[in-house]
Order: C-alpha cells, then sequence, then structure tokens
C-alpha cells in the first residue's frame, strides 16, 4: 500500500489505528539506534532511510537524483514491512539475524531477500530490529553498494564504478 503522504508524520497519521502503534514503535526504534548520516525521508511510498546526496552525490544508481536508500518501514495490506538493504548486501549479516531472530521472537521468520514481513505486530522483535540497524554505517552501507553495483555491472552492463565519498 503506496502512500501518498508528504512526510513521516503525516504517513503516521493515515495508518489505521491496528498498524499505528506497531509502525510508530518500529520507526522510534530505528530512529534511536540509526547511525550518524542516515536521513529519515518519505521515500517509494514508505518511510525512507537514506544516505542523502550531500553525502554521497551519485545517489541510486538507476535514478541519481535519488539518495540511496538504504531501509524502508511500510504497512503492506496484510503485514508490517521492514527493509534493510544491508541484510541483502551481507550475507555474514543476513546469517546473523537468522540467527538471532528465533531467540526475539516466536513467529515464523517471513522473509525474502531485503523484506521482514511481521503479520502480527506483536510479533515484532523491536530490540533485535535496534540490533540490526546500529550493525551498518552509512559508510559500510556505500562500500556494500559499490561492490554490488561493480559486481553486478560486470554481467550487465559496463559502467565506471562509483567513487566512496567521505563527508562523515
Amino acid at each position: 500500500m503506496t502512500s501518498k503522504a508528504t512526510t513521516p508524520e503525516q504517513y503516521l497519521k493515515e495508518l489505521p489505528t491496528d498498524r499505528k502503534e506497531a509502525v510508530t514503535e518500529l520507526r522510534n526504534v530505528v530512529l534511536k539506534n540509526l547511525p550518524k548520516g542516515f536521513k529519515e525521508t518519505m521515500s517509494y511510498g514508505m518511510l525512507g532511510y537514506v544516505v542523502p546526496l550531500e553525502i554521497y552525490p551519485p545517489g541510486y544508481h538507476c535514478n541519481p537524483e535519488l539518495p540511496l536508500s538504504f531501509m524502508n518501514i511500510a504497512s503492506q495490506k496484510n503485514f508490517i514491512a521492514f527493509y534493510h538493504m544491508g541484510i541483502y548486501g551481507s550475507p555474514k549479516l543476513l546469517k546473523w539475524f537468522t540467527d538471532e531472530y528465533p531467540k526475539h521472537s516466536t513467529a515464523k521468520l517471513d522473509m525474502g531477500k531485503a523484506c521482514i514481513r511481521f503479520k502480527k505486530p506483536e510479533h515484532i522483535p523491536y530490540k533485535l530490529i535496534g540490533e540490526l540497524v546500529k550493525k551498518i554505517t552509512v559508510k559500510d552501507w556505500i562500500e556494500t553498494y559499490e561492490k554490488i553495483i561493480k559486481r553486478s555491472s560486470k554481467t550487465r552492463i559496463k559502467t565506471s564504478p562509483l567513487k566512496l565519498y567521505n563527508y562523515l
């Protein structure tokens, strides 16, 4: 369910009451643990956490006018989604998360490549999500992103490698 909200506060106000509390708590956990340099914004109709263009001017390779996405929170039709691109980009982080998840939630892990789905708000492991958020700095994410882009460009389109911008 894509929102037309232009601010995180507006997004939260639009949520149905049965989702508002859980999404607000999830947002608060993310904001409390978000490493320096990431910025909260609306991104793709969801709460987004991005590397701003001021820090990483090349932006997102598919649309360089957009900042580099890292995480999103969304209230979807049948679940609350937490998207974390670091899990997709780091097998080591994925293993850590999948090993830790059963220690923090009784629900079965429902996960895609970067999307963690929570069908019931009471199953969201807020403490674990907070730990996950802290694990990757802006610099770490840019380095991981550039390695992925460089690797995928060898098999798809020849593009010049992006440069790491150290503004932090």
